[in-house]
């Protein structure tokens, strides 16, 4: 029976530990105001080089969009934080020599790099058919890093063109987690 109730509160410590690190300090890059620090460049203030490479990742808000800022094998990659269907509670994996996230619920798999949505297919038509890794296009908005004197900051998106994962980023924007559904 110990062992029951400390099993129990085993998990109800991870429990608590995985909401706290899920709904921590967001917004790590506005000022005061709640604005996001714009650089005379017009790049966008992350956070510090060094904070996100200890972390691996943040989820910083811009103008109420949130977005997620990966440090992966030596390179800082920023895109929507919801993937082109839902959400990104995302693992990062190989495939074919491209890092990409592989979204845990739809298992859509999206270059860091490019954006691209990645699937693997077959072509009928040859001889003997081997599943190899092709493109669905760009589905995910990226963002552009720059990083200076120990700063990371992001270019602002360019809403002139439209991506597939806008839907669910302003989906999110406007009534959060409740709106998404499952």
């Amino acid at each position: 029976m110990l062992d029951l109730i400390i099993l129990g509160l085993y998990y109800f410590i991870c429990f608590l530990i995985s909401i706290a690190v899920w709904c921590g300090p967001k917004d790590l890059h506005s000022s005061s105001t709640g604005r996001p620090e714009i650089d005379p460049d017009g790049l966008i203030f992350i956070g510090k080089e060094e904070d996100i490479k200890k972390s691996q990742r943040i989820t910083p808000k811009i103008n109420g969009r949130e977005i997620v800022v990966f440090y992966h094998e030596g390179k800082f990659h920023a895109l929507d934080s919801r993937c082109y269907r839902k959400i990104f509670a995302c693992v990062i994996s190989d495939i074919d020599g491209q890092a990409c996230i592989v979204c845990p619920w739809h298992k859509f798999k999206i270059t860091l790099e490019t954006g691209e949505g990645l699937y693997e297919g077959i072509n009928p038509l040859e001889p003997s058919p081997t599943p190899k890794w092709q493109s669905k296009g760009v589905k995910q908005r990226i963002y552009k890093v720059t990083i200076d004197n120990g700063n990371v900051y992001v270019s602002p998106p360019d809403f002139s063109v439209s991506f597939d994962s806008d839907y669910y980023a302003e989906l999110y924007q406007k009534g959060g987690e409740l709106a998404m559904g499952k």
